[in-house]
């Protein structure tokens, strides 16, 4: 092996084969069963991998020479001889997330144990369907690795996430950057020569929630993230559910309500329409518009666009019309949660992004509303709890899944 790049990017099909080829395949699992578990000693390596005691003494030798595993000496006993135990180096291997979302990108490093090594956000950003965004995303992320300090060649891969309907497969995005042919991952992974792995976001920010939040023996989830838009992530017995083409989630596109609103989809009646942030931040300056006081008048008088952040501390500063336009947001919401719960069951519904930082004036209308939808006995089932995670959550996400799609989990 002459770098850590081609031992990771080696895929199981490549023309290795005979030893070398079956000592590689080796060494990921060594990796991946220390990701899993922590520190080991090679007894317990040898048992649980099933390979002979000689063959995992020479294999992690080598990964401790190549700084992948480090000896941390010898762990103590009940008797005889003291093993040593190993485990992985945090300095070896590094892992970038970037999460593109509508007005900023999340950017993160992490080390082979998901530790956040650096963290960034890029602000004042519009995302567009055009060159031009694409430049400043590919610049942001160039910028951001060449900051960081670390070199290029520990950095294994990158996970890349982005609002609407992406394929993780095909690593094409069928929102943003359409109009060439070429796959966001394939251009990302020119520019950069960052090996790329292109996920929706909100799944992201799920697989996050699931593997780093606050999560203890549930295998159902499902994660709401009310952002501008509308989505779900769901967490099937432990995993992420993708469905046939990587478009399972798009929940804010469900048609709940009979107006005449045009979602982005295209379509009239979309949840989107009614609950998003783009939505709340749509009534608010229609009400404006009608004379409906508000703290947040001053702000439009000048011109200023007004945020669904701004609506939320307005509320949290006793505001009566944003404190209305939540909580009515938090009913309908918990009427098409009701319809989720009835499908899936799920022992646990997390409810993360921009609105949910209004907490209880969200929450607590969107409960009542889904125990009065719902059947008792599922609601009963289900626990209800605010994301505690980060506004990086989702970066941090598609980090961890490149790792995981690198090392074989």
């Amino acid at each position: 092996m002459t770098t850590l790049k081609e031992f990771f990017n080696r895929h199981d099909d490549d023309v290795a084969k005979g030893i070398p080829h079956k000592n590689n395949l080796i060494k990921r699992n060594i990796i991946a069963f220390m990701a899993l578990n922590g520190e080991s000693t090679l007894a317990e390596l040898s048992k649980q991998l099933h390979i002979s005691i000689p063959t995992i003494t020479k294999l992690v030798g080598e990964l401790v020479g190549e700084d992948v595993v480090t000896d941390n000496g010898k762990v103590e006993t009940p008797g005889g001889r003291r093993p040593n135990i190993f485990g992985l180096a945090n300095s070896a291997i590094y892992f970038v997330g970037v999460d593109i979302s509508r007005d900023r990108i999340h950017m993160v490093i992490t080390d082979l144990k998901n530790h956040i090594i650096k963290s960034e956000t890029e602000y004042d950003f519009e995302l567009a369907d055009n060159g031009k965004s694409l430049e400043r995303i590919c610049m942001a992320i160039e910028r951001f690795i060449a900051g960081s300090g670390i070199e290029t060649g520990k950095i294994l891969g990158m996970g890349v996430c982005i609002a609407g309907r992406v394929n993780p497969i095909t690593g094409r995005s069928y929102k943003y950057f359409t109009a060439t042919e070429q796959p966001l991952r394939e251009i990302i992974e020119q520019r950069t020569g960052i090996r790329v792995l292109l996920e929706n976001d909100t799944r992201a920010w799920c697989y996050a929630e699931y593997f780093s939040g606050n999560i203890h023996n549930e295998k159902n989830m499902i994660y709401l993230h009310l952002g501008r838009g509308v989505a779900i992530g769901v967490i099937m017995d432990g995993k992420l559910y993708y469905g046939k083409s990587g478009f399972a989630g798009e929940f804010g596109h469900t048609p709940f309500f009979d107006n005449e609103i045009i979602c982005a989809c295209g379509k009239k009646g979309c949840l989107e329409t009614e609950v998003s942030g783009i939505a709340l931040e749509r009534k608010i300056v229609s009400m404006i518009e009608k004379g409906v006081n508000t703290i947040l008048r001053e702000k439009h008088s000048r011109g200023e666009p007004i945020h669904i952040d701004d609506i939320i501390e307005s509320a949290k500063n006793d505001d009566t019309l944003s404190i209305e336009l939540i909580e009515q947001a938090g009913e309908k919401i918990g009427k098409s949660v009701a319809f989720l719960i009835n499908i899936f069951n799920p022992e646990l519904v997390i409810v993360g992004g921009n609105l949910s930082r209004a907490g209880d004036y969200v929450m607590l209308p969107m409960k009542a509303a889904t125990n009065k939808y719902s059947l008792n006995l599922v609601y009963k089932d289900t626990k209800f709890r605010l994301s505690q995670m980060e506004e990086n959550a989702g970066a941090l996400g598609a980090a961890m899944l490149i790792r995981n799609n690198i090392i074989g989990l």
